[in-house]
């Protein structure tokens, strides 16, 4: 007792149950061969990231420019900020400058940067699930209450279930479109809705709710596009990373917009680079800031995981698996065939199929499936992934 934080502790009882999992197949693998091991576990893409950015990490590295690993301004060099907001204003419509762009180590470094900037001890962030589980630790980092809200059938937010558990306490909103884990995009018309509900309940309120927008998956799309949530919501903080669509998980890279219509957006912003400061990152890294300064309208090839996605979900259907097709991200969200879905992440495991069980995403009942796999994985898969499917008596 009293080594470590007793919230830590606390935490640690209920860690990621991708991580469990994660740790699960390197044990498998051990024993059966990677290839006799099926794991879906973990959102860790597959893909290197395009040519281009290939083509730039050598420029700098043949012509490195004086000063370039030196400190900078803690919102991110000028440069870079110019070219993303040129890219934002582009997709939004909106008079966005570099001057509403923070640079951050990652989305969860930046969401983190937020939080830090408008919670008070207290005040509850609202989060729809299912949802990623990091949320909540990154809440209570800073203070904050996770206040869950399940979504609908189709995994859209239900407005009248938001609007009912806002409260003088409530300050933020976390979405996350292209949704890990349903892989469901948010369409226009409910994110005007939304926009609509924060604007009045803000103005009831007399402080502003603010909708915080997740979207890492923001170019993984196949069916639809996604709407820029700047055009629907005043009160809006986009947080994205490069992890996803230049394939560079490791490396860190990510910002921070605010729209300009946020009411004293200059106070917000000094904020936002204050707590980058404060909270130890002191500044996104300052290699991959002048690498995406030059990929903002790059991305990975996503063929290979529209493949993936269209096989999986082909198969599974087939075999009496229940799910709502995915529309962008690399994650399938199926209907656990057992009540207990970690009860049927066990039976999987029997299969030496490794995938999430929804209760790690506050969504029990359901199961998660990253595809963004070799698809030789999802291959090898089907034949335990039928003999799981016919010791269940699905398809009968």
């Amino acid at each position: 007792m009293g080594v470590i934080a007793e919230k830590v502790e606390i935490s640690l009882t209920r860690a990621s149950w991708i991580r469990k999992m994660f740790e699960e197949g390197n044990r498998l693998r051990q024993i059966y061969g990677a290839d006799k091991v099926y794991d879906f576990t973990l959102g860790n893409p597959v893909h290197e990231p395009p040519a281009r950015f290939y083509h730039e990490l050598r420029r700098l590295a043949e012509n490195p420019i004086p000063g370039m690993h030196r400190y900078m301004s803690n919102a991110g060099y000028p440069e870079t900020r110019q070219a993303v907001a040129e890219v934002v204003a582009e997709d939004s419509g909106l008079a966005i400058g570099p001057e509403h762009i923070i640079m951050t180590a990652g989305a969860g470094g930046g969401l983190n940067v937020i939080l830090k900037s408008i919670l008070n001890p207290g005040d509850e962030v609202i989060v729809l699930t299912p949802y990623f589980v990091e949320y909540q630790f990154y809440v209570d980092n800073h203070n904050g209450v996770i206040r869950e809200v399940d979504t609908d059938a189709d995994f859209l937010p239900d407005m009248g279930a938001i609007a009912a558990v806002i409260n003088p306490k409530t300050r933020a909103i976390i979405i996350n479109s292209p949704n890990n884990p349903t892989g469901v995009i948010y369409p226009s018309e409910i994110l005007s809705r939304l926009g609509r509900l924060v604007t009045e309940k803000s103005q009831g309120l007399g402080r502003p709710i603010y909708v915080i927008s997740d979207e890492p998956y923001a170019k993984i799309v196949y069916d639809a596009e996604v709407p820029s949530v700047f055009k629907h919501i005043d009160n809006a903080i986009v947080v994205t990373s490069h992890s996803k669509d230049l394939g560079i998980a490791g490396e860190r890279i990510g910002y921070i917009a605010v729209s300009p219509k946020i009411d004293n957006v200059g106070l917000l912003l000094e904020a936002l680079v204050f707590c980058n400061r404060t909270l130890g990152f002191v500044n996104a890294p300052a290699l991959m800031q002048r690498l995406v300064a030059g990929l903002q309208r790059e991305k990975v090839d996503i063929e290979t995981y529209r493949q993936n996605r269209d096989l999986l979900y082909q198969r599974l259907t087939q075999l009496g698996f229940e799910m709502v097709k995915p529309e962008g991200a690399f994650y399938l969200f199926p209907k656990s065939p057992l009540a207990d879905d970690v009860e049927f992440a066990r039976n999987a495991l029997k299969h030496n199929i490794l995938v999430v069980p929804g209760t790690g995403f506050g969504r029990p009942g359901y199961f998660r499936l990253a595809y963004c796999v070799e698809k030789r994985t999802i291959e090898n898969s089907l034949p335990a992934w039928q003999s799981l499917a016919g010791e269940l008596g699905l398809g009968k």
